[in-house]
């Protein structure tokens, strides 16, 4: 057997159909397109992203150039913070250290927060701790510094 033997199984290759080559072809003329109209025409047919006449979405939407944090939808340069209250602080003893390190042993902050951690202050404190992360509402600082706790913004 020699390469030049090798042939495709028969039936498994078609002849493509060539159209507009003659009326003796039995696809000439119209070309199978049927008689005028728009999908007629050379060029003709709606684009990819016709609504059916409505007023397309690149149209109904807002044109804003370049990038700013109100444009994008996913608002590219907030931060997000990993959220805490202090009422959850009790749990430590009193003058122990509290730093994003212990809060992820006790299982209050999850390991991979994003852009830090941010103490709120809801609840109340009972003992006075040395807090270190990275944002501190107002109510949270005044409400650890009476317990004698310290902040400290890392």
């Amino acid at each position: 057997m020699q390469l030049t033997d090798l042939k495709p199984a028969a039936g498994s290759n078609k002849d493509r159909k060539r159209k507009g080559r003659g009326i003796g072809s039995g696809r000439g003329r119209t070309a199978g397109r049927g008689q005028k109209g728009q999908k007629s025409r050379s060029g003709g047919g709606k684009g990819p992203v016709f609504e059916g006449g409505q007023v397309p979405w690149y149209r109904r939407v807002p044109h804003i150039r370049g990038i700013s944090n109100r444009s994008m939808s996913t608002r590219i340069f907030r931060k997000e913070y990993e959220i805490l209250n202090v009422e959850k602080l009790n749990v430590f003893d009193a003058g122990a250290e509290v730093t994003p390190e212990t809060l992820i042993e006790k299982g209050l902050v999850k390991r991979n927060y994003k852009d830090g951690i941010k103490i709120l202050g809801k609840g109340e404190i009972n003992v006075p701790l040395k807090v270190f992360a990275h944002e501190f509402s107002k109510s949270a600082c005044e409400k650890i510094l009476a317990s004698g706790g310290k902040i400290e913004v890392i």
